[in-house]
């Protein structure tokens, strides 16, 4: 891959992905050698469910949305791939096909590995069969983690945990203390990620804003109190 298709903060964006860059340097240098960058624009779509897997793909801007449809024809989110994160992986092990929809969330720049090439990466570094091992635990994990809050936890606290996530990955401080989420996200958008209508989010919402915890904008949170999320997280 040339380096300069990729802008400097796209470039930064990857190499300091948790994941990539505890890889050996010469499997980062294989990666990226291999790799050719995708441009997408807002809704474009990526993959749909049910298509053969032919690519393995690291986020270097934007968010990728992964979503399945209901039984009653309705859209949903399951979450959404943020820069630094390389996905697509499960299929081109076990040869099965894509299991959701993939579209991209915002201007977003892909890395695509075809799989031809992700296969020849496995044989000539074994270390990256390790690498996704680790990485396919931690996202069982999180998994897990996920079901667990869903059937234990209120949705105050599951939305004020989203909210701190959603702040670590596309937090962009302001001031002091304020930090701007800069992933554009409807409440109706929230509300899939947790499970939940839209009203009670909007509820939620306006009780965060009265503790001042939060700050709602049309299509961006602001986070005025990372300690009182985290307080809400945990009750």
């Amino acid at each position: 891959m040339n380096s300069s298709v990729l802008t400097i903060s796209e470039r930064n964006n990857i190499e300091t992905g948790p994941w990539f860059s505890k890889l050996s340097l010469p499997l980062r240098s294989d990666i990226l050698a291999r790799a050719t960058v995708r441009r997408l624009t807002d809704g474009a779509l990526m993959s749909v469910r049910g298509e053969p897997a032919e690519e393995w793909i690291g986020v270097a801007k934007g968010a990728v949305r992964v979503s399945s449809v209901s039984l009653s024809g309705k859209q949903v989110t399951l979450t959404y791939v943020e820069p630094g994160i390389w996905f697509g992986d499960i299929a081109l092990f076990d040869g099965l096909p894509r299991t959701h929809d993939a579209s991209a969330h915002g201007e977003t720049t892909l890395l695509i590995i075809r799989k031809p090439d992700f296969k020849d990466l496995l044989q000539r570094h074994t270390e990256l069969y390790e690498a996704l091992l680790r990485l396919n635990c931690r996202r069982l994990r999180l998994m897990f983690d996920a079901i667990e809050d869903l059937n234990t936890r209120p949705l105050a606290s599951r939305l004020a945990k989203q909210i701190l996530l959603l702040a670590r990955s596309y937090g962009v401080t302001q001031g002091t203390e304020e930090i701007r989420i800069s992933l554009q996200l409807a409440q109706e958008d929230l509300a899939q990620l947790l499970g939940a209508s839209r009203q009670r989010v909007n509820q939620e919402l306006k009780g965060f804003e009265r503790e001042g915890a939060v700050r709602v904008e049309p299509t961006r949170l602001v986070v005025l109190s990372k300690e009182k999320l985290l307080a809400i997280s945990n009750r």
